[in-house]
């Protein structure tokens, strides 16, 4: 089982400066991958609590931010040799497909593969409609989405006609790195999402969940694997963000089949930082 941070850069309480040494610190203590969540527009009133926090507010800094994921990744991969990227989750309800796919396919070719694409439909209704996309149909749209994204990186020329999205005789390049695309890891805890990471997935992420909570996802998760004729193994991955984490959870979690243990990195602060990473190194020292 691998151990991978996720981390919330915010500005401007995440400086560029510290978010590189954070990098550099975490992959020079055997961190597999780092993860970061996406959300481009924030709004002070939701019609939908955010699932993260017992308010069902963002916990962002006034005056603050999410950083965008690509060209957060972009910095990073260019200060680090061996961590992996992934997104936690990108937001494809409200994406465009095309300029999605030629984004991650650069990123995986500049980074020589070190790219996962971590995808769901998202909570926050105002940011879909603000982004120009409807909001009953977005399951539908999601899933139409990575019909085609899978098309551009994998198809020399792709047409493609859909409820959503249409394409005639369209060429991207380059191509990702990773075969046959960069991995798609699906998440959501609704049927429709067991589904979706089934039909496209090679991993499904749970965000927040204890081991007793992911027994019973993976139970989940198996009968719609086994439904669409697949099985979780080397060509499918259980990527899991724990609410918490107890040594003797980190067993847990990794009897229970999980692959990748992505941790809260917590607080943006260096000296928080630093004894965080103490702690995941510690984890990872478990593991060997």
């Amino acid at each position: 089982m691998q151990i991978g941070l996720f981390a919330t850069f915010m500005s401007p309480r995440s400086t560029p400066a510290a978010i590189a040494e954070c990098a550099r610190k975490a992959e020079a203590a055997g961190v597999e991958s780092l993860w970061m969540g996406e959300h481009v527009v924030l709004f002070d009133e939701t019609e939908f609590p955010y699932p993260g926090s017992r308010d069902g507010k963002l916990p962002v800094p006034d005056g603050g931010g999410l950083l965008d994921v690509v060209a957060t990744f972009g910095f990073l991969a260019g200060i680090t040799e061996r961590l992996r990227f992934g997104t936690g989750i990108a937001l494809i309800s409200q994406r465009n497909p095309i300029y999605t796919a030629n984004e991650f396919a650069t990123l995986d070719w500049l980074t020589g593969g070190r790219m996962d694409f971590g995808v769901g439909v998202g909570w926050c209704k105002e940011e879909v409609l603000a982004s120009g996309y409807g909001w009953q149909d977005r399951g539908r749209r999601s899933d139409e989405f990575l019909e085609l994204v899978t098309k551009l990186w994998t198809e020399p020329v792709v047409t493609h006609h859909g409820e959503f999205f249409h394409v005639d005789a369209a060429r991207m390049d380059p191509k990702p790195v990773q075969a046959p695309h960069v991995p798609i890891i699906v998440g959501g805890h609704s049927r429709a999402g067991m589904r979706r990471a089934a039909r496209f997935g090679a991993g499904w992420y749970g965000f927040g969940i204890n081991p007793e909570q992911t027994r019973s996802a993976v139970a989940d998760l198996d009968a719609a694997l086994a439904a669409a004729g697949r099985e979780r193994g080397e060509n499918f991955q259980l990527v899991i963000t724990p609410p918490t984490l107890r040594d003797d959870d980190i067993l847990t979690y990794r009897d229970l089949g999980v692959d990748r243990l992505v941790l809260h990195l917590g607080s943006q602060k260096p000296e928080a930082i630093d004894r965080r990473l103490e702690e995941v190194a510690e984890h990872i020292a478990l593991l060997s």
